[in-house]
């Protein structure tokens, strides 16, 4: 079995809007009230998946659940046309584009059965991301639906789970056992913290990992309270590489001595405070990026516009890579869109280490099929969807059916009715 590691990128849904609805996220919150453009977003997201698949990375998809969620509306009784603004922003809400919050995953080389785990993120924290894990849930059921597969079901409340945003993997290689470090957090100033240490120790049990692999690892209170709602964007991990802000993490010292004793070849890249500030590493999402291997073994960093535009970061990242280090490639995409609302490139996707041939492939994604979801996004999604316009029936009318025209070109008919 040929193990790789495949990146899911979540296509953003033709109901993206700057509804505000994330207190922590500074970029969300900043920009609520934007005029947004979904169509525009979408094929920035596509760009980013073919940039990937030019770079030789494999690479999957999962489409966005139906919006509004009417059946959400339903179990507070109410319908779309008569909810209150707030709870139409909330039903509305295109955040499932984050994949990186679909759930958490242990790859196959990890777990004492010998296969991959995943658990599906409950998001219990937000409100409008609160109800997204049926509709993932449906997906990672249909994607990942073999016996090397265990998909689990949400942690319940009322321990909050945020998937992957909150976990890295490190390890030799993708196909060689790891150490998993799971990223939780207590306080966060006037922040809420999203990841609680009950739903981290819960999804390692579930998944039934040995315990001496599993880190617990506590994010730091600074970083929170800084705007950093998950831990992806203070630190990512790739392989052997943990890279992250020297304010990561509440006892960086404990954590990196208990890391280097599951794994003495680790190699910490850590960015000084002195050289690009908490406040600087958050507003560019200079770790927000994807830290991936390229088929020649060295590795890239896919970064957002904002990183190069942050002069303190692309100061760093260029004399970074030329180093000595193992981070030799710098890979600038736009996703400007998805940036406004507080996601970059590694909150778009979700990593799952596997045999390829071994998921559907209408998950999978090659230029063609690229192609075609370009001509379905330019064809049926908003141009533009103002603020004040979300309770327009005729712009629920036309999200409503951009999404069928997606499912029918995808083959996925029938993948939400359950």
């Amino acid at each position: 079995m040929a193990l790789v590691e495949i990146n899911f990128d979540g296509l953003i849904g033709p109901s993206h809007n700057y509804a505000g609805l994330s207190p922590g996220n500074l970029a969300a919150t900043n920009n609520r009230g934007r005029t947004s453009q979904p169509r525009a977003a979408a094929l920035e997201g596509i760009a980013k998946m073919r940039a990937n698949l030019a770079l030789g990375l494999t690479q999957g998809l999962f489409v966005p659940p139906p919006r509004p969620d009417h059946g959400w509306l339903e179990s507070l009784a109410t319908r779309y046309a008569e909810a209150s603004p707030h709870l139409q922003a909330q039903a509305l809400s295109a955040s499932a584009m984050w994949a990186a919050n679909a759930a958490t995953v242990s790859p196959a080389p990890d777990t004492v059965d010998g296969r991959c785990h995943l658990t599906v993120a409950n998001l219990m924290t937000m409100p409008h991301r609160s109800h997204e894990w049926y509709s993932t849930l449906a997906q990672l059921r249909m994607a990942f639906a073999g016996e090397g597969f265990a998909v689990h079901g949400p942690v319940p409340p009322p321990f909050g789970d945020e998937g992957a945003a909150n976990h890295m993997r490190l390890c030799p290689s993708h196909d060689h056992p790891g150490v998993e470090v799971f990223v939780y957090g207590v306080a966060g100033g006037p922040y809420p913290a999203r990841q609680h240490i009950e739903a981290s120790a819960a999804v390692a049990r579930a998944h039934r990992l040995d315990p001496a692999s599993v880190l617990l690892v506590q994010q730091s209170e600074a970083a929170i309270a800084a705007g950093a709602f998950h831990n992806d964007v203070v630190a990512v991990a790739n392989e052997r590489v943990l890279f992250a802000h020297e304010q990561a993490f509440e006892n960086r010292d404990r954590f990196f001595t208990d890391l280097r004793e599951r794994m003495p070849d680790v190699e910490i890249v850590e960015v000084p405070a002195a050289e690009v500030s908490l406040n600087d590493a958050i507003a560019s999402y200079l770790f927000n990026a994807q830290l991936v291997t390229l088929p020649d073994g060295a590795m890239a960093l896919i970064l957002p516009v904002e990183a190069r535009e942050t002069p303190a970061v692309w100061a760093y990242l260029q004399k970074l890579v030329a180093g000595n280090g193992p981070i030799r490639h710098l890979e600038v995409v736009d996703v400007r869109q998805s940036m406004a609302n507080g996601g970059g490139p590694a909150c778009l996707r979700l990593r799952v280490v596997t045999d390829p041939a071994m998921v559907d492939p209408r998950f999978l994604v090659d230029d063609a099929k690229l192609d075609a979801l370009t001509s379905v996004v330019e064809a049926h999604w908003p141009a533009e969807i103002a603020y004040d316009a979300i309770n327009d029936p005729a712009l629920i009318g036309s999200i409503e059916r951009a999404h069928a025209a997606l499912l029918e070109t995808l083959d996925l008919v029938g993948l939400f009715d359950s």
